[in-house]
């Protein structure tokens, strides 16, 4: 049995869709050990006294609508407390036999590293509230880009991980994928590190995709663009596989519909436990997802 306990503040004033970027926070650390099915949800819940009923509505409907309709699983219960700040979020599980479980502490020289979803979505989501707040400290951007960008963050922060734990789900055994997290807190270089804990190899990033506009939007706001430390919320799947099914694994993703993006590899031409953005690093905006 496999268990995630998340919670979080609210990145955006919808309550639906908030509700459901809430549920697959709660649910991607589950697929990300590879468990296919989420046994069910216990949402939780902090709101101020006044707080109007229809927001608590609204997140509690997008939670159900997401792992109703997404994932087709269920709220089992929940909890709700008073506080200051809204919180939002809750406990998953599943069940997973205990030899098909993918962590990510464990890699091999010469494995390709392969991301499901573009970076960037804070450094958009930023631009959304200042669009809201204080729109003359982005008024040299078009409006319509960003609108197109935040609703690119939107989608990808409310498309769950189940998908490419299906792919692999469809191999009789999953031992070419050595190592595989979701991308969130700690941004893509982060987890890579976390993968290579264990290790004394390092890793190399030649190839990153990203929003249209984070680039120029994770500049002007101070995230770590150039480093890759951008946190994320409900990002991609970041998975070590051996080279030598790299490519089989990524045609398999796609023709599963799972957008993904071969961006670099574990070697030990750095120091031990080091990410190395590569000086030619190739960024590819995204503008559809």
């Amino acid at each position: 049995m496999v268990k995630n306990i998340d919670i979080f503040t609210p990145i955006l004033d919808e309550p639906e869709i908030m509700g459901e970027i809430a549920a697959a926070n709660v649910t991607n650390d589950v697929f990300a050990l590879n468990v296919l099915d989420i046994s069910g949800m216990l949402v939780f819940l902090g709101m101020k006294k006044n707080m109007p009923l229809y927001i608590a509505e609204g997140i509690l409907s997008g939670i159900k609508n997401f792992m109703e309709n997404k994932i087709n699983s269920k709220i089992l219960g929940g909890h709700t407390i008073y506080s200051e700040w809204p919180l939002i979020g809750g406990e998953a599980s599943g069940f997973v036999n205990k030899n098909r479980i993918i962590k990510k502490n464990y890699v091999e020289k010469g494995d390709k590293l392969i991301l499901t979803k573009p970076v960037g979505n804070q450094a958009i989501m930023a631009a959304y509230r200042l669009q809201k707040n204080n729109p003359a400290l982005i008024e040299n951007y078009s409006k319509s880009k960003i609108d197109a960008s935040i609703d690119i963050a939107i989608k990808l922060m409310t498309t769950p991980l189940q998908d490419i734990v299906e792919v692999i789900h469809s191999y009789p055994e999953n031992k070419f994928i050595h190592s595989m997290t979701d991308v969130s807190g700690f941004g893509l270089a982060g987890h890579l590190k976390e993968m290579l804990q264990n290790s004394k190899l390092s890793a190399t990033i030649d190839k990153v995709p990203i929003i249209e506009l984070t680039k120029e939007l994770a500049y002007d706001f101070g995230y770590k663009f150039d480093e890759c430390e951008m946190p994320e919320t409900a990002g991609g799947m970041l998975i070590s596989v051996d080279q030598k099914q790299v490519e089989e694994f990524t045609e398999r993703l796609s023709k599963f519909g799972v957008p993904n993006w071969i961006i670099g590899s574990i070697d030990n031409i750095h120091k031990a436990k080091f990410v190395q953005i590569s000086k030619d690093v190739e960024h590819i905006e995204i503008t559809k997802f």
